[in-house]
């Protein structure tokens, strides 16, 4: 359960950078891996069996965080 809830959040954070972009393309300059987001969230939803437990946990550890870093800084940048 908590593995597809995990999953299902990477899907909602894809959504999101995706409706970004469509906007305002310019931030994909200001997120780094902004394509490999969305096309995590992509194989996420349609090629489900693909995704191994260690990539998802190497996304959570190493670029989740740097993600976190570059959304702070845009919401501080536009405060």
């Amino acid at each position: 359960m908590l593995k597809r809830a995990v999953e299902r959040n990477l899907e909602i954070i894809g959504e999101a950078l995706n409706r970004i972009l469509k906007q305002n393309p310019e931030i994909a300059d200001q997120i780094t891996k902004s394509k490999a987001i969305i096309s995590l969230r992509n194989q996420v939803i349609h090629a489900y069996d693909n995704i191994s437990d260690e990539n998802i946990w190497a996304i959570l550890t190493k670029h989740l965080p740097l993600l976190k870093q570059e959304i702070n800084s845009l919401i501080s940048q536009s405060n």
